[in-house]
């Protein structure tokens, strides 16, 4: 059986497109800068960064398609994809939680985020895979679309879940949080991630088809998403708990449209951004220049890419600190990114620090991924596929 090997240019783009979207909101993190404020550059500094969580877990799902067809064996892509996610949950909870916080005290924080998440959507997409492609697909949108039908009784829920004995999983599916008794705290929940993956995986078929036909669907979807996303917020009705017409905060109304729900994703959420996404595509796949090759690279090399740039940003915040304050803060030895005090009086950064920061560390990145993207092009190592 021959294996088919070529890249996908605009996929690696947009995956690179999104690893450096996620970096700013990465050094935010660090500058005490809060996630969204009053002002358009705090609340935008964040906004932009909603991109990356969704674009990550659908195309990660996408590339799970592909690697299928590459190696035309669904036993193989299930057993990838569940030791590859087991992969990624072991290095959330080690590696990564060192490389937020960077201290060892595991004894009272540890933090389920993206990577965890991100590892769980691959294990039960492993169970899917062996399901037609259709109900895949039917399963990825049924849970982006129906998920926020719970809205109404997150209350109730949530108040009987105080003494309930499976709490813990409803945190995990759905509620996040720190679970009671242990001491991991629970960014991204389950639901709806699988299904944007599950969605992900069925897309990944299209990106097969002959370029014409695929680029004319790519708009499609992608514009009927953002239409779909246009016209739920304004009727401000079903898909989002937070509803902008009765918002107080921010004080613009164009910034509380869309100021839609990340925790957990809502649908309105979700389609304000895979729809960008997904027409972006055709266009990406054009894209020629020095940038467009750098966000090649990033996107061809994305989980070695996110675990080196923690502890960079990271230590970066801690030569500024010591930069304009004389000495390093311990604050920055707290337990970032969710459960960390608020900074101290006069720590916070002005945005055009952030920006220069995000700036250095992006410059810093780019040798360490140019290379193991070559590494990974002229070596086929399968532990490769792991990083």
């Amino acid at each position: 059986m021959t294996v088919i090997r070529e890249r996908i240019r605009s996929i690696d783009i947009a995956r690179g497109i999104i690893m450096v979207l996620m970096a700013i909101d990465h050094v935010r993190v660090y500058s005490g800068v809060p996630p969204g404020g009053p002002t358009a550059g705090v609340f935008f500094t964040r906004w932009i960064t909603n991109f990356s969580a969704p674009g990550f877990v659908f195309l990660a799902g996408t590339g799970a398609y592909l690697f299928g067809v590459r190696h035309g064996s669904t036993r193989e892509l299930s057993r990838f994809l569940w030791t590859r996610g087991l992969w990624l949950i072991l290095l959330e909870l080690t590696v990564l939680r060192l490389a937020w916080t960077f201290n060892f005290d595991y004894a009272h924080y540890v933090l389920a985020g993206v990577i965890w998440m991100l590892g769980w959507c691959m294990i039960v997409l492993a169970a899917l895979v062996w399901l037609p492609l259709r109900a895949i697909g039917a399963i990825g949108i049924a849970m982006i679309a129906c998920h926020n039908l719970m809205d109404p009784y997150v209350p109730q829920i949530e108040q009987g879940l105080e003494h309930a004995p499976m709490a813990w999983l409803w945190q995990i599916l759905y509620f996040g949080g720190e679970i009671n008794g242990t001491p991991l705290v629970v960014l991204y929940v389950l639901v709806p991630w699988i299904g944007v993956m599950a969605a992900g995986y069925a897309f990944g078929a299209l990106m097969r088809l002959e370029p014409a036909r695929r680029d004319r669907m790519c708009y499609q979807i992608g514009g009927a998403a953002i239409l779909l996303f246009l016209v739920l917020r304004g009727l401000d009705g079903y898909g989002d708990p937070r509803h902008w017409t009765t918002l107080r905060q921010p004080p613009s109304a164009v910034l509380r449209f869309l100021n839609t729900n990340k925790y957990p994703a809502s649908l309105l959420f979700l389609l304000m951004t895979i729809g960008p996404i997904i027409a972006s595509l055709p266009l990406l796949e054009r894209a020629r220049g020095a940038v467009a090759n750098v966000l090649d690279v990033f996107g061809r090399v994305p989980l070695f890419f996110y675990l080196l740039h923690i502890p960079l940003i990271h230590a970066l915040a801690l030569v500024v600190s010591a930069i304009r304050e004389g000495a390093v803060n311990p604050w920055l030895f707290a337990n970032h990114p969710m459960s960390n005090p608020p900074p101290p009086e006069g720590y916070t950064w002005s945005l055009p620090l952030l920006y220069l920061v995000w700036a250095i560390a992006i410059a810093l990145l780019y040798p360490a991924c140019r290379w193991y993207a070559r590494v990974k092009a002229t070596n086929r190592s399968a532990w490769l596929s792991y990083l």
